[in-house]
Protein backbone atom coordinates (compact mmCIF):
# COMPACT_ATOMS: atom_id res chain seq x y z
CA UNK A 1 0.00 0.00 0.00
CA UNK A 2 1.33 3.44 -0.90
CA UNK A 3 0.37 6.80 0.57
CA UNK A 4 -1.67 7.43 -2.59
CA UNK A 5 -3.85 4.43 -1.63
CA UNK A 6 -4.69 5.83 1.81
CA UNK A 7 -8.00 7.64 2.33
CA UNK A 8 -7.97 11.43 2.73
CA UNK A 9 -8.28 12.49 6.36
CA UNK A 10 -10.44 15.53 7.11
CA UNK A 11 -8.28 18.04 9.07
CA UNK A 12 -11.12 18.89 11.51
CA UNK A 13 -11.75 15.22 12.31
CA UNK A 14 -8.00 14.73 12.72
CA UNK A 15 -7.81 17.60 15.24
CA UNK A 16 -10.87 16.31 17.11
CA UNK A 17 -9.42 12.81 17.36
CA UNK A 18 -6.06 14.09 18.59
CA UNK A 19 -7.87 16.33 21.07
CA UNK A 20 -8.76 13.17 23.00
CA UNK A 21 -5.09 12.88 23.96
CA UNK A 22 -4.17 15.16 26.87
CA UNK A 23 -0.83 16.90 26.41
CA UNK A 24 1.38 18.84 28.74
CA UNK A 25 2.19 22.42 27.83
CA UNK A 26 5.69 23.81 27.62
CA UNK A 27 7.27 27.05 26.53
CA UNK A 28 10.41 26.63 24.44
CA UNK A 29 12.81 29.57 24.91
CA UNK A 30 16.14 30.84 23.62
CA UNK A 31 17.94 34.11 22.94
CA UNK A 32 17.79 35.71 19.51
CA UNK A 33 20.89 36.96 17.68
CA UNK A 34 20.64 40.28 19.56
CA UNK A 35 20.47 38.56 22.95
CA UNK A 36 16.74 39.16 23.54
CA UNK A 37 14.68 36.33 25.05
CA UNK A 38 12.11 34.72 22.73
CA UNK A 39 9.87 31.69 22.98
CA UNK A 40 6.69 29.91 21.98
CA UNK A 41 4.07 27.66 23.60
CA UNK A 42 4.54 24.03 22.58
CA UNK A 43 2.40 20.95 23.21
CA UNK A 44 4.41 18.64 20.98
CA UNK A 45 7.17 17.86 23.47
CA UNK A 46 8.28 14.47 24.80
CA UNK A 47 11.17 12.55 26.29
CA UNK A 48 12.96 10.51 23.63
CA UNK A 49 15.95 8.71 25.17
CA UNK A 50 17.53 8.18 28.58
CA UNK A 51 20.98 7.23 27.24
CA UNK A 52 21.90 9.62 25.81
CA UNK A 53 19.42 12.04 27.37
CA UNK A 54 17.33 13.32 24.44
CA UNK A 55 14.02 15.16 24.11
CA UNK A 56 11.91 16.01 21.08
CA UNK A 57 9.62 18.88 20.11
CA UNK A 58 7.91 19.82 16.87
CA UNK A 59 7.72 23.50 15.79
CA UNK A 60 5.84 24.59 12.68
CA UNK A 61 8.06 25.28 9.69
CA UNK A 62 6.88 28.90 9.60
CA UNK A 63 7.85 29.63 13.22
CA UNK A 64 10.18 32.62 13.56
CA UNK A 65 11.10 31.43 17.04
CA UNK A 66 12.17 28.06 15.65
CA UNK A 67 14.41 29.87 13.15
CA UNK A 68 16.09 31.68 16.06
CA UNK A 69 16.45 28.43 18.04
CA UNK A 70 18.02 26.72 15.05
CA UNK A 71 20.46 29.61 14.64
CA UNK A 72 21.30 29.70 18.37
CA UNK A 73 21.68 25.91 18.49
CA UNK A 74 20.24 25.71 21.99
CA UNK A 75 16.94 26.05 23.82
CA UNK A 76 15.18 25.58 27.14
CA UNK A 77 11.96 23.64 27.67
CA UNK A 78 9.89 25.23 30.47
CA UNK A 79 7.21 22.82 31.75
CA UNK A 80 4.24 25.00 32.72
CA UNK A 81 2.35 24.74 35.99
CA UNK A 82 -1.43 24.84 36.26
CA UNK A 83 -1.28 28.49 37.38
CA UNK A 84 0.54 29.56 34.20
CA UNK A 85 -2.45 29.68 31.83
CA UNK A 86 -1.85 33.38 31.08
CA UNK A 87 1.81 32.64 30.37
CA UNK A 88 0.76 29.92 27.93
CA UNK A 89 -1.73 32.24 26.21
CA UNK A 90 0.91 34.95 25.87
CA UNK A 91 3.51 32.61 24.39
CA UNK A 92 0.88 31.14 22.09
CA UNK A 93 -0.03 34.59 20.75
CA UNK A 94 1.51 36.74 18.03
CA UNK A 95 2.56 39.32 20.62
CA UNK A 96 5.97 40.64 19.54
CA UNK A 97 7.41 40.85 23.09
CA UNK A 98 6.14 37.71 24.77
CA UNK A 99 8.45 38.21 27.76
CA UNK A 100 6.88 41.58 28.73
CA UNK A 101 5.51 41.21 32.26
CA UNK A 102 6.53 37.52 32.39
CA UNK A 103 8.95 36.82 35.27
CA UNK A 104 12.05 34.99 34.10
CA UNK A 105 15.78 34.76 34.74
CA UNK A 106 18.81 33.58 32.76
CA UNK A 107 20.19 30.14 33.50
CA UNK A 108 23.84 29.38 34.12
CA UNK A 109 23.94 28.47 30.40
CA UNK A 110 22.43 31.83 29.48
CA UNK A 111 18.99 30.52 28.46
CA UNK A 112 15.68 32.10 29.58
CA UNK A 113 14.03 30.18 32.42
CA UNK A 114 10.42 31.07 33.26
CA UNK A 115 9.78 31.62 36.95
CA UNK A 116 7.19 29.21 38.32
CA UNK A 117 7.81 26.47 35.74
CA UNK A 118 7.56 22.96 37.18
CA UNK A 119 10.77 21.94 35.43
CA UNK A 120 13.31 23.37 33.01
CA UNK A 121 15.29 21.29 30.55
CA UNK A 122 18.18 23.02 28.78
CA UNK A 123 19.29 21.47 25.51
CA UNK A 124 21.40 21.80 22.42
CA UNK A 125 19.91 21.05 19.01
CA UNK A 126 21.11 17.54 18.17
CA UNK A 127 19.27 16.95 14.88
CA UNK A 128 16.28 18.09 12.83
CA UNK A 129 14.01 15.90 10.69
CA UNK A 130 11.29 16.90 8.22
CA UNK A 131 7.83 16.22 9.66
CA UNK A 132 5.29 17.46 7.10
CA UNK A 133 4.27 21.00 8.05
CA UNK A 134 6.47 20.77 11.17
CA UNK A 135 10.06 19.93 11.99
CA UNK A 136 10.96 17.18 14.44
CA UNK A 137 13.71 18.64 16.61
CA UNK A 138 15.82 16.34 18.77
CA UNK A 139 17.53 18.07 21.66
CA UNK A 140 20.44 16.76 23.70
CA UNK A 141 19.89 17.59 27.38
CA UNK A 142 22.64 19.75 28.87
CA UNK A 143 21.10 20.75 32.22
CA UNK A 144 17.96 20.17 34.29
CA UNK A 145 16.23 22.03 37.08
CA UNK A 146 15.98 20.34 40.44
CA UNK A 147 13.00 18.00 40.53
CA UNK A 148 10.21 18.96 42.91
CA UNK A 149 6.86 17.40 43.72
CA UNK A 150 5.17 20.77 44.15
CA UNK A 151 2.57 22.02 41.76
CA UNK A 152 0.40 20.45 39.10
CA UNK A 153 1.05 20.56 35.36
CA UNK A 154 -0.95 22.64 32.91
CA UNK A 155 -2.56 20.31 30.38
CA UNK A 156 -4.50 20.74 27.17
CA UNK A 157 -7.42 18.40 26.50
CA UNK A 158 -10.29 18.65 24.00
CA UNK A 159 -9.31 22.20 23.11
CA UNK A 160 -9.25 23.45 26.71
CA UNK A 161 -6.85 23.89 29.58
CA UNK A 162 -7.12 21.29 32.30
CA UNK A 163 -5.08 19.92 35.18
CA UNK A 164 -4.75 16.63 36.99
CA UNK A 165 -3.86 15.56 40.49
CA UNK A 166 -1.56 12.53 40.80
CA UNK A 167 -3.24 9.44 42.24
CA UNK A 168 -1.84 9.35 45.76
CA UNK A 169 -3.66 6.08 46.49
CA UNK A 170 -1.36 4.08 44.22
CA UNK A 171 1.23 2.32 46.42
CA UNK A 172 4.73 3.75 46.07
CA UNK A 173 6.37 0.51 44.77
CA UNK A 174 3.79 0.32 41.93
CA UNK A 175 4.47 3.96 41.01
CA UNK A 176 8.20 3.19 40.77
CA UNK A 177 7.49 0.15 38.57
CA UNK A 178 5.17 2.21 36.37
CA UNK A 179 7.75 5.00 36.07
CA UNK A 180 10.42 2.45 35.11
CA UNK A 181 8.07 0.92 32.51
CA UNK A 182 7.20 4.30 31.00
CA UNK A 183 10.82 5.39 30.75
CA UNK A 184 12.22 2.13 29.37
CA UNK A 185 9.47 0.85 27.07
CA UNK A 186 9.52 1.85 23.44
CA UNK A 187 7.14 1.13 20.60
CA UNK A 188 9.41 -1.55 19.14
CA UNK A 189 9.04 -3.64 22.32
CA UNK A 190 5.30 -3.86 21.65
CA UNK A 191 5.59 -4.91 17.98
Amino acid sequence: MTTDDLPQIDPRRFRDALGQFATGITVITTLDDEGAPIGFACQSFAALSLEPPLVVFCPTKTSRTWAAIEQAGRFCVNVLAEEQRETCARFGSREPDKFAEIPWHPSNLGLPLLDGALATIQCTVDSVVDGGDHYIVIGRVAALSESTDSGRPLLFYRGQYTAIEPDKTTPAPWRADLEHFLTTTTLDTWL
